[in-house]
């Protein structure tokens, strides 16, 4: 079995106080919500904090607030139950709550925060492991090694991120809400990642997420969708983000278009040049497909989650396209 290493941990009633007790801990206090990453995290030993600041009792977490020319703004500490079966979110930005609706199983999204989902740990075969295994192979670079595993030449990690809710995040031009000691920012979802395993967040220490802001639904359309070996539960080894506003509301002329690809880097890969494919066209499914296919170039899956490689690479035309298929509804 294994346990939880000692620690403290912490209650704060607001993101101040929260942000102080991190600041005065400095890089050895973590924070948690629901948990459902870092407590098993911390039982492999993958992370070691000596304080975790929980934050399930700060009431400003849990906010949702949406206008018609403002947008919406959502609490990082919502569930992801709370969010999947919102009206307001499901009527306003399906997409998103599709998306969300995916995210592992119905008992972890009872617990497990949307915050929580943004800053989830990068995934790798060779890293979600128990110590012992780990130990056995002489560790890898993310956790108390020096080699990536994955490629024993790459200067850097190559741990996969995994969030459902990124790449979608990132598609829609989404801004996240960042509090420290030193005062807020703002911050564009997909300049919140680095395409790298162990410095994957662009996140300062002691920094907490404490809402996303969607932009307004201004004729804008959003699509995710994930490849997995089973319908529930797995983590996505291909997720796909896509956002489009059309020229007129019942028109099918693009004029514009964000397509990210999540599950097959360190962060969600942006696909420019099949971007620039739609842009000024007319949604046709041969419009689609050449889009579709341009996207499968720049992805250059990793062998270190479910499924081949070179299988998942030739999924990536075939997921956008039912992405892009979704979007044009």
């Amino acid at each position: 079995m294994m346990r939880l290493p000692k620690f403290a941990y912490r209650r704060p009633t607001s993101v101040a106080e929260a942000v102080a007790i991190a600041a005065g801990e400095g890089p050895t206090a973590m924070y948690v919500a629901g948990g459902t990453d870092l407590y098993p995290n911390m039982k492999r030993r993958q992370q070691t904090p000596t304080t975790v600041i929980g934050l399930n009792r700060i009431a400003d977490l849990r906010m949702l607030e949406w206008t018609p020319t403002a947008g919406m703004t959502i609490g990082a500490g919502l569930t992801l139950t709370e969010l999947e079966s919102h009206q307001m979110l499901n009527e306003s930005y399906p997409g998103f709550a599709d998306a969300v609706r995916t995210i592992s199983t119905p008992q972890l999204r009872n617990m497990g925060t949307i915050g929580g989902n943004l800053c989830l740990d990068t995934r790798c075969n060779y890293y979600d492991q128990n110590y012992e295994w780990r130990k056995g192979i002489n560790f890898c670079m993310k956790k108390d090694g020096d080699v990536c595993w994955v490629a024993l030449s790459s200067p850097k990690c190559l741990a996969v991120s995994s969030s459902d809710a990124i790449p979608i995040l990132c598609a829609m031009d989404a801004r996240f809400v960042l509090e420290s000691a030193e005062g807020q920012r703002e911050v564009r979802a997909e300049e919140m990642y680095n395409n790298d395993g162990i410095n994957y967040l662009h996140k300062q220490p002691g920094e907490l997420i404490t809402a996303i802001k969607l932009p307004p639904t201004n004729g804008w359309r959003a699509a995710y969708r994930k490849l997995r070996r089973r319908g529930a539960f797995d983590f996505p080894v291909l997720g796909v983000g896509a956002w489009m506003k059309f020229t007129a509301a019942e028109s099918l002329h693009v004029e514009s278009a964000r397509i990210f690809i999540g599950g097959i880097a360190s962060a969600p890969i942006r696909c420019l040049e099949a971007e620039a494919l739609l842009e000024g066209k007319l949604l046709t499914d041969e419009v689609i497909q050449a889009a579709a296919d341009e996207a499968a170039h720049p992805a250059r899956p990793m062998d270190n989650t479910d499924h081949d490689r070179l299988w998942r690479k030739q999924m990536v035309s075939v997921w956008v396209r039912r992405t892009l298929d979704v979007v044009r509804g």
